[in-house]
């Protein structure tokens, strides 16, 4: 199941973190759970901020991408009881936050959280994704990622 493969990948996930403004973390209506937008925070701290390529690395973007999955599935867990509820990850919606004219780096930042989710479900981590280039993100992040799964029951 999913808790172990998570196990077998050496993969702890983080205390799921607070929302920083005037949402809830996630909202279940019938068996989809939506997951609202998840900043790269690592211990209470943004991984990559600025602009991908010119303030942080695309390295470091795709490492917060990654971050911004971890602290997607924690509040999964927190709200379905188990990741092994998660029936299917259906849609991904990834913000990378680029300088004007600049797209390069928004494909590779987001499919860093795909493949990560790809690795951890297998084929029903496969999902419907959007990518998306913006001029500036909450608490100058680099990356947000926002996600809808099924659940199971």
């Amino acid at each position: 199941m999913i808790e172990n493969r998570l196990a077998e990948l050496g993969i702890t996930l983080p205390e799921p973190p607070k929302a920083v403004g005037a949402y809830v973390p996630a909202l279940r209506s019938g068996n989809l759970l939506y997951v609202s937008g998840q900043l790269p925070l690592r211990e209470g701290r943004i991984l990559a901020q600025g602009p991908v390529g010119s303030a942080c690395t695309p390295d470091e973007a795709r490492e917060a991408a990654r971050q911004c999955i971890l602290n997607m599935l924690a509040i999964a867990r927190r709200e379905a009881g188990s990741l092994d509820a998660i029936a299917r990850v259906v849609q991904l919606q990834g913000f990378v936050h680029v300088s004007a004219g600049e797209s390069a780096n928004i494909v590779p930042t987001i499919n860093a959280a795909s493949e990560l989710l790809f690795e951890i479900f297998g084929e029903t981590g496969r999902h419907s994704r959007a990518a998306i280039g913006v001029a500036a993100l909450p608490l100058g992040a680099a990356v947000e990622i926002l996600a809808t799964l099924e659940l199971d029951k």
